[in-house]
């Protein structure tokens, strides 16, 4: 009986060992994605072409912003009627601390310098601007993906340059989004994340 009785022993001990390796595993995993990583889905058009509607996201939540970053906020003007914390909008950071912002004739100017664009598609941004001009029954030629603006002449800012501690952000789809030009300027508390892959659909698999 002393065979049967230790190789029942040693099954118990490696389901056992088992349970736990899976409980651990759970509880680190449960952990990372909490305080560390977060899986997010785009939702809406505000950052098209580039991120579509329910493109799935990977990002971290202590990452170091740079501009350029695409960020996961809490929205500052909206709530989740279903959990009423605070909505997740996804953007770009376009004014560090410190920065005067400025567009003018679709073009963008970071403390006074013009700055490229890459992130913005011609073709997309021409068949956008077509759309908003025939639905408000205006002239293509006078219609501007982003409109004239500085940190100043905002009402949400009302600032000449991004306070201390805070950035500014905008949708890459300027036409419609609705962004830093509207709630003003975020704390690093109210970003989430910074997006650094999306990994759905497979498709357009992309590291940021």
């Amino acid at each position: 009986m002393e065979p049967t009785e230790k190789k029942s022993g040693s099954t118990w001990r490696w389901v056992l060992e088992l349970v736990v390796l899976f409980a651990a595993v759970f509880i680190i995993t449960q952990l990372l994605m909490t305080y560390v990583i977060s899986k997010d889905e785009v939702q809406g058009a505000s950052m098209e072409p580039g991120l579509q509607q329910d493109d799935r996201l990977i990002s971290l939540r202590h990452k170091q912003i740079k501009r350029n970053d695409i960020v996961v906020v809490y929205a500052p003007d909206a709530t989740d009627s279903k959990t009423g914390k605070p909505e997740l909008y996804i953007k770009r950071v376009i004014g560090m601390p410190g920065d005067t912002v400025q567009s003018k004739n679709d073009h963008l100017y970071i403390n006074g310098k013009l700055v490229k664009q890459p992130y913005l598609n011609k073709k997309f941004m021409q068949k956008e601007i077509k759309t908003i001009a025939q639905q408000e029954g205006l002239d293509a030629s006078k219609v501007k993906f982003t409109y004239d603006f500085t940190l100043k002449t905002l009402k949400s800012t009302h600032r000449s340059t991004v306070p201390k501690g805070e950035y500014f952000v905008m949708g890459d789809n300027r036409i419609i989004s609705h962004d830093g030009r509207a709630f003003g300027f975020l704390k690093r508390s109210q970003i989430q994340s910074v997006v650094v892959m999306r990994y759905w659909p497979l498709s357009k698999f992309k590291f940021y």
